[in-house]
C-alpha cells in the first residue's frame, strides 16, 4: 500500500467517525473532522505528516513511499 492511500483512508475514517459522533453524542465532535482537514491542508504546504513519520520510525515505510507492514 502506498502512503497516500493510507493517509486518505485515515482521513476518511476520522471524518466519518466525527460525523457519527456528532450525530449521536455531541456537536463538539465536529472538531475532530475539522482537525483532520486542517492537518491535511498543512501537510500539503509543509510536508509534515504525523502518520508518515510514525511509519518511518517503525521502519515500515521505504523511500519510495510503500508501506511494508511489520517491517521489511
Amino acid at each position: 500500500m502506498k502512503i497516500e492511500s493510507l493517509i486518505r483512508l485515515l482521513a476518511g475514517s476520522v471524518v466519518l467517525a466525527g460525523v457519527l459522533l456528532t450525530h449521536f453524542v455531541s456537536p463538539w465532535w465536529l472538531l475532530l473532522p475539522a482537525f483532520a482537514g486542517l492537518n491535511l491542508i498543512q501537510s500539503v504546504f509543509t510536508g509534515f505528516c504525523p502518520p508518515s513519520l510514525l511509519l518511518r520510525r517503525l521502519g515500515w515505510l521505504d523511500e519510495a513511499g510503500v508501506i511494508h507492514w511489520g517491517g521489511r
